[in-house]
């Protein structure tokens, strides 16, 4: 479905929540307010906060099930092995927070009074707060973790929230989450492409999004959806870093025989990628101790460091990494210049000499 109408007039033409087009729209009398024309407040001091984060990636897929939450929690473990990279994983599916059980941080207790206050929901945290907002929950010193998922006090709690609730859950993430200086933000994502998506996507926009990594499975019921996914991201202008093939065969570990559990029937993730003309970062094998892993709350890289699912996990891993290193900012780039220049002029008065 369109997000707005067809022939939508935009929210600053005089004709906004006016036209014939606008009929139907649940945006009517909010456009017809003029209250759409002015800037989300919120944007601009997000972008403050956001100047501490060097590298803020989105993990993202059309499809549920095919191992976002897995791939962007193994991100962060790669990444803060690396004891001077400051990591944050941040867990923005509202409504399926498993962030928390698979980073080993669930069940853990903390101050009380920080957490959600609807009637429907408890305050019982382990989320602490302090003068500058929301303190991360931290797995090791260089890794911080956010999730609704501690602001719950089962992790049975339903949240049962509309677009509008968790489009402001999200924005205090962004805005009220104390993340310090950090070289990379793991934005762990829903499936689909619709408010949370949306949410991140506008309120990022000014700070600066590196790119997304979009996870699929090598079957066309995933690859369908996946191709939605990287229309929403051409649509939005949100780079895209590349696509990984999750579950991209089985290697039976007794005799070595590989099977394809997910049959890539259509050509499987390389060919949507030469398709659409974006980078494949990689394909993950099926490996039973992922799964065990995540379970338990541990890191599989680290678990079974010789599993050919390790091997392909560092490899894309270190594209990522490349990646972020070539796209740095406009603002940091041309900072870099003067120093830059300067050095060289100092080197060539001193050859000069």
């Amino acid at each position: 479905m369109e997000e707005t109408p067809h022939n939508c007039p935009g929210t600053g033409s005089a004709q906004a929540g006016r036209g014939a087009a606008c009929q139907g729209c649940p945006n009517q009398r909010l456009c017809a307010s003029g209250a759409g024309e002015a800037p989300d407040p919120a944007i601009e001091e997000i972008k403050e906060k956001m100047k501490t984060v060097k590298h803020k990636i989105l993990v993202l897929s059309g499809k549920g099930g095919v191992g976002k939450s897995t791939f962007s929690a193994h991100l962060a473990h790669a990444l803060a092995e690396d004891e001077n990279t400051q990591v944050a994983l941040l867990d923005i599916d509202i409504c399926g927070p498993s962030i928390p059980k698979i980073m080993g941080l669930e069940g853990e207790q903390g101050d009380q009074g920080a957490g959600l206050t609807s009637d429907s929901m408890p305050v019982f945290t382990q989320v602490h707060q302090s003068g500058s907002g929301w303190s991360p929950v931290f797995l090791e010193d260089n890794l911080g973790v956010m999730s609704v998922g501690f602001l719950l006090s089962s992790p049975d709690d339903a949240v049962i929230w509309r677009g509008p609730k968790k489009n402001g859950m999200i924005k205090q993430f962004l805005r009220d989450v104390d993340w310090g200086e950090v070289d990379y933000l793991i934005v762990d994502t829903p499936p689909g492409t619709s408010d949370e998506h949306l949410s991140v996507v506008q309120y990022l926009a000014a700070a600066h999004i590196d790119g997304a990594v979009i996870i699929t499975t090598p079957q066309e019921v995933s690859l369908q959806d996946v191709r939605k996914e990287i229309s929403f991201c051409h649509k939005v202008k949100l780079p895209i870093i590349g696509v990984v093939e999750n579950m991209s065969g089985f290697v039976c570990p007794k005799c070595k025989k590989e099977s394809q559990i997910f049959p890539p029937t259509t050509g499987g993730a390389e060919a949507m990628c030469q398709d659409l003309k974006i980078p494949l970062l990689g394909k993950v094998p099926l490996d039973p101790h992922i799964g065990k892993s995540c379970d338990e709350g541990r890191s599989f890289l680290v678990d079974t460091p010789d599993s050919p699912a390790t091997v392909a996990y560092r490899s894309i891993i270190q594209r990522i990494q490349e990646y972020c290193s070539l796209h740095r900012p406009e603002e940091e780039r041309t900072s870099l210049v003067p120093e830059t220049r300067g050095d060289m002029d100092a080197s060539s008065t001193a050859s000069a000499s």
